[in-house]
Parts: structure tokens; sequence; C-alpha cells
């Protein structure tokens, strides 16, 4: 098992009472699977996935559970320098809010060349080539000119791409997309999902795909998970799921999605 979370809780202190935005919730992640946390804003999937990479926010704190990456290390033992070598080389994360996510200051290309100069120490012209090269595989065309262009010159779509390359750009054992396609229009959406399709399957690697739309798990993931309040309320095949769900919240998340689809 690449990834095996059980019993994670984590609380966050407000007006003098714990919220628990993760309640004791515990799932799995194969290797080359795709799983789906589903569930509408403040049910606890982002503050979830946060927690794998251990990058949730004082005051909040993860206060039980453990996170075992490949059924070796529990995540929230080791130390800092150890766990910065796992984010990024093992595990990646593309964050909701695409804007904030890439510096304004840098083009983009220079953003995607520092993941290759960085953990493999080439030279600029090296690292260069390979965001060449990754920008053509993930759809970028033109990848010469859109390298030496800003965030803002960037459609919505295309920064995307770039934070998707970034994620992808050394191959890690596990992707986690928080709302990847929350910000762009229906044809990007289909054609972000079906670059995540391709990608997962080609570096065989594990997606944790982050969402409130039921409409976007089915196209994706193999496996889904239904959080509200911080608990997970259903969880198996998406077919299954999809076709039979048993709870009332999953029931009406899926009728969301076919109204949405309308």
């Amino acid at each position: 098992m690449l990834l095996r979370v059980k019993n994670l809780a984590v609380h966050f202190p407000s007006d003098g009472k714990i919220i628990k935005a993760v309640d004791e919730i515990s799932f799995e992640i194969d290797e080359g699977e795709t799983v789906a946390f589903v569930g509408e804003s403040g049910s606890g999937k982002s503050v979830t996935a946060l927690s794998i990479v251990r990058l949730i926010d004082p005051p909040g704190k993860i206060v039980n559970g453990e996170i075992l990456w490949k059924d070796e290390i529990d995540l929230l033992k080791v130390d800092e320098d150890t766990m910065r070598k796992i984010r990024g080389r093992e595990i990646s994360i593309i964050f909701q809010d695409v804007s904030n996510s890439l510096n304004p200051v840098l083009s983009v290309g220079q953003q995607v060349a520092e993941v290759f100069t960085s953990h493999f120490m080439m030279n600029k012209k090296e690292a260069r080539k390979k965001v060449f090269e990754l920008f053509e595989k993930i759809g970028i065309r033109e990848p010469g000119k859109i390298f030496d262009l800003y965030p803002h010159q960037l459609s919505g779509g295309l920064k995307q791409r770039i934070l998707i390359a970034i994620a992808f750009a050394l191959k890690p054992k596990l992707v986690i997309a928080d709302e990847p396609t929350s910000s762009v229009d229906a044809l990007t959406q289909y054609q972000i999902l079906e670059l995540f399709n391709s990608l997962q399957k080609e570096y065989k690697t594990s997606i944790l795909l982050i969402t409130h739309n039921f409409g976007i798990v089915t196209k994706i993931s193999k496996r889904v998970y239904v959080m509200r309040k911080g608990k997970i309320v259903e969880s198996g095949d998406t077919s299954v799921v999809l076709s039979k769900p048993s709870h009332p919240y999953t029931i009406k998340l899926i009728e969301s999605a076919k109204f949405l689809s309308l």
C-alpha cells in the first residue's frame, strides 16, 4: 500500500471551542490508483490533503493518527528535513488557489525549471530543455514563448497546466490535486481531467483528487470517499457509490452533480 492513513484527527481552536476539521478518519491509496475525496466546502477534505504533507497552518494541529508512507514511514513522526525531501520528490500537491500558487515575479518557465535545478542540480540550459519537453507533454503549444511569460499573462487553464507540470516534473509517487478544475470553463475542465488520466497512466502515479463535484469524480477516480463535517460518511468503488449511494449526504451530492450537468 502506498499511503495508509489511520485515525487522523485535526483540530482548530475557535472562540474558546475546538473545531474537529478532521475527525478520526482512516483511508488508503494504492500504487497507481486515483482516489477522490468529495464533499462541500468545510467538510475537511482539503485539511486532510494538507495533513498528508504536514502543511497545516497554526493554530490548526494534527492531534491524532498515523500517516504511513509505503508502509514504512510515519510522516507525522519524521523530522522536517526528511519531510521536505518527500514533498515534491515523492508527494506533490496542486493547490486550489491557482493565482497565489505561482510567483508573480518569475516567469512560469523559471518556476518549473527550478524544480529540476534544485532537485537534480541541472544547469539552466539542461533545465530549460527539460521544461520544454514537459510543456509539450502536457499540451502547451509554443513552449519557448510560454516559458518567458509571467503568471498574469496566462489564462486560468494555462496556469493550471503550469501547476500540473510542476507537480509531475519529478515523477512523484503521489499527486494531491485540490479542486484542480474549479476555476476553469467546462472545456478546459475536460482537457485537464484527460491530462491527469494520461499522466497517471504514463508515470503510474497515484492521484488524490479533492473536489466538491461528483461529476468530476466519475471521469477520473476508481474509488471515492465522501466527507461531511470532518468524517468519512461513505466510501467504495466509484461506480457502486454512484449507482447505490447509502448515505443521504451522498445522494444529495450526486443529485447536485446531475443538476449542474444539465
